[in-house]
């Protein structure tokens, strides 16, 4: 969904024939698959930051069309909404000073589009959800001037038969409010991590994503409130979901097959698999012609690109026109720093890379209905969430007797040692990790995720919305991880 379409109105015929060639490049992708057709064995890292522009005032700054032009940057592009854009970087192979390199890239990406911003009386900011958005900031005076962000409203709206879009979140308080259009979406800002993996263990690297997204949503938690209301610790989750509640076909526009999803089941054999239930589960919504051979499975991965599974994913082409597998890792909020985003990624990476070269599978030790659940449990009770950790000797594996414990236990105890293991294993940088690790041992042991910042402030200040949004960015723009940062409010 990364590339414009050029024109959103669709008809009979535009369905017809989408469906036909994502049926035809299916079979082309399961030739690919069957034939081990994809290339690069090596492991590529990357990753997406979504951010918010803001006034003076921390309100939200509908000015993304002016910015971009003025930054004129091949890195950055438009959001959803006016007030939202996207940091890219070039990818890097994970291995050495990788993760220093990703950190030296954006901080000169974000100190330029903060001086950009500058010019514009605007303040660039990374956050989940911004603490001072208001409901009345989701219309669609407010949707970016693209031509795909509009189709896409269009159709979800026409698979709903025009029916409003709920919001019903019960959390610490509880939310409910109606949208006609899926401006909703743009409440939420993220990191996603990417890596390029080889075929023959997709797989295993796939469902590792999958275990490991209760501990990873958790650990960067950065959004627990939105219009007002303290919600989850990631609010995020949940408001995506209902944000674009499309179902799968039969009927089921609200059913149990949505397009916003954990999923539902571990890969078995390939990552085939989730293309399949693609071409089977999905209605089409952006039914665009394109002229180039099936071999690159143009519509296949626009298909993809509407089905926003927390963990996708996704066949890239080199620049010989050779696919690849790649896996998007989406449950982490945009961070409260930039050294806490390449924390994140460095917890991350090193813990894919310890699950998945495990000599027992992690998926055969814990159900997909138990990962499911935790990952749910893990947005909405964050670091303080007890579950069963698969892998210990003293829980006995998936039907033995095991002991719940919190997932702050959890990873000072287990997952930390297994992510310096991890990011050793792909030789990383050791001071690198040193620097990273360190910071989410700080995070959890103090528990002071972004968003538990955010809930102490607000106690201590009477539940300003505008002064937390305001001393956020003064501590984000220290450049400090959000662990060391004071309650006082000082703007």
């Amino acid at each position: 969904m990364g590339e414009e379409i050029h024109y959103g109105r669709f008809n009979k015929t535009d369905y017809q024939q989408f469906v036909a060639r994502l049926k035809n490049e299916t079979q082309l992708l399961k030739k690919l698959f069957e034939e081990n057709g994809f290339t690069d064995n090596r492991l590529v890292a990357g990753y997406e930051l979504e951010a918010w522009l803001i006034n003076d005032r921390g309100k939200p700054l509908a000015i993304n069309e002016q910015f971009l032009q003025a930054a004129d940057n091949d890195m950055l592009s438009p959001e959803l909404a006016k007030f939202n854009i996207e940091l890219n970087v070039e990818p890097e192979l994970l291995q050495k000073n990788v993760l220093g390199v990703f950190e030296t890239r954006l901080n000169r990406l974000w100190n330029d589009c903060a001086n950009t911003a500058r010019h514009l009386d605007a303040e660039i900011l990374g956050i989940g959800i911004l603490p001072t958005l208001d409901d009345s900031d989701l219309t669609l005076k407010n949707i970016s001037l693209m031509e795909r962000y509009r189709a896409l409203n269009e159709q979800v709206l026409r698979q709903r038969r025009g029916m409003a879009i709920e919001l019903n979140i019960n959390g610490m308080e509880h939310l409910h409010v109606s949208h006609k259009d899926v401006m909703l979406e743009a409440a939420a800002t993220s990191l996603q991590i990417h890596l390029q993996v080889p075929q023959q263990q997709a797989a295993r690297y796939f469902n590792a994503c999958l275990v490991l997204s209760a501990p990873m949503v958790a650990v960067s938690a950065n959004s627990p409130c939105l219009f007002g209301k303290r919600l989850w610790q990631e609010t995020r989750i949940p408001v995506f979901e209902q944000a674009v509640p499309t179902g799968g076909y039969g009927g089921a526009a609200s059913g149990p097959v949505h397009r916003v999803t954990f999923g539902s089941a571990y890969v078995r054999d390939s990552l085939f698999e989730c293309f399949q239930e693609n071409l089977e589960h999905y209605p089409v919504l952006l039914p665009v012609h394109y002229d180039e051979d099936a071999s690159a499975l143009r519509h296949l991965r626009l298909h993809n690109g509407t089905i926003w599974r927390w963990n996708r994913p996704l066949i890239g082409f080199n620049a010989q026109g050779e696919p690849h597998l790649r896996i998007e890792h989406r449950v982490c909020a945009a961070a409260p720093s930039n050294l806490d985003n390449i924390a994140n990624i460095a917890f991350f990476y090193g813990l894919l890379q310890y699950y998945a070269t495990q000599d027992t599978p992690v998926e055969s030790l814990l159900s997909f209905a138990d990962t499911k659940h935790n990952f749910y449990r893990a947005a909405q009770l964050g670091l303080k969430y007890k579950t069963r950790w698969p892998g210990s000797s003293r829980n006995g594996g998936q039907n033995g007797n095991q002991t719940s414990e919190s997932l702050q236990k959890i990873i000072l105890d287990r997952l930390l040692p297994e992510a310096e293991t991890g990011l050793g294993m792909l030789g990383i940088d050791a001071h690198e990790t040193e620097r990273y690790l360190e910071v989410i041992e700080q995070r959890v042991s103090l528990n002071r995720t972004g968003s538990q910042w955010q809930l102490d402030f607000l106690d201590a200040h009477q539940g300003d919305r505008t002064r937390l949004t305001l001393n956020y960015l003064r501590n984000q723009k220290s450049g400090q991880p959000v662990h060391t940062w004071s309650l006082d409010d000082r703007c």
